[in-house]
């Protein structure tokens, strides 16, 4: 009969405790709690699926729900179709030997990242305000000031410019990752495509590439669970009404008015739970696709 390995039970205790005294019960709560309903006293009575059937069937829920759910989901694509392709292209070129300041290129590329979103969304701001931002005159120095408009102030512009914002601060994670694994790939194969004649373009596209798509892969779902767990950004610059006209509410800023209030909006901590609920089971849809259609094929595509 073997041992017990105490020596890994004691290693593993802080993180497990921690783990589940800070995100295991807290999201078991959250679960729990959607399935019930307060009222005005804060007393709780089980009530079943009806905080659900009320966000998604009634209008005066549901509009603001799927709004913010189609916006979440602009939000995502953009940075899918724009910040990893950026990244992509960022680490192939920084994997280039012989490129001179490659380290302190990197080094600027990623420095945003590790500032905080509340400055980052000031700093936009400033920059982009038409009362004492510096675009405009900037713009007119090129000649296109006529092309400047007040993007965060317009329903059409807002969402799209602080997703763009967005990509300049995080578009680092992505060529990070990428770039490890394109230093990961071994400089045999390369050199005998060399050997073999094949151009630069040739070798990305037929040999790199297909041997990074497991982090192109895992870039893809890290940029899926980030999204649709964002918040700050939004706040920080349109605060939790998310204008104008709810034209940048996602379901972080929903869930937040929803559960603690905002000015005549009186916060539901039960239908605040049911929001939180809906976005776990849209993260958990997703990367469940994700491991389902796609993992499946690139773990195939790997033997």
């Amino acid at each position: 009969m073997k041992r017990l390995p105490w020596h890994i039970v004691l290693f593993l205790a802080p993180a497990v405790l921690i783990y589940s005294v800070f995100s295991a019960l807290p999201l078991l709560d959250t679960l729990r709690l959607g399935f019930y309903t307060s009222n005005d006293a804060g007393h709780t009575t089980f009530a079943g699926l009806s905080n659900y059937l009320t966000i998604l069937t009634d209008p005066a829920w549901s509009a603001a729900f799927w709004n913010a759910m189609a916006n979440n989901f602009k939000f995502f694509l953009i940075h899918l179709l724009v910040q990893n392709p950026i990244g992509l292209i960022l680490a192939t070129f920084l994997s280039l030997k012989g490129l001179k300041f490659a380290r302190q290129y990197r080094t600027f590329i990623f420095l945003p990242t590790l500032l905080s979103v509340v400055i980052i969304g000031f700093i936009w701001q400033l920059i982009l305000s038409p009362l004492w931002g510096v675009s405009e005159g900037l713009m007119a120095k090129v000649g296109l000031a006529e092309y400047f408009s007040p993007w965060l102030g317009e329903e059409g512009s807002a969402l799209i410019t602080l997703a763009l914002i967005s990509v300049w601060q995080f578009v680092g994670i992505p060529m990070m990752l990428i770039y490890a694994a394109l230093l990961a790939v071994p400089e045999d194969i390369i050199e005998a495509a060399h050997v073999e004649g094949a151009s630069a373009w040739r070798i990305f596209w037929e040999i790199k590439l297909p041997l990074i798509l497991p982090t192109l892969g895992l870039v893809t779902i890290l940029t899926y669970v980030g999204n649709f767990n964002a918040f700050d950004l939004i706040y920080s610059v349109k605060g939790a009404i998310a204008g104008p006209n709810y034209s940048t509410d996602i379901l972080g800023t929903l869930f937040y008015r929803t559960f603690f209030g905002y000015q005549s909006q009186i916060g539901s901590p039960t239908m605040g739970a049911a929001v939180a609920t809906l976005m776990f089971l849209v993260i958990l849809c997703g990367v469940g696709v994700y491991f389902y259609f796609v993992q499946r094929k690139l773990t195939r595509y790997e033997l």
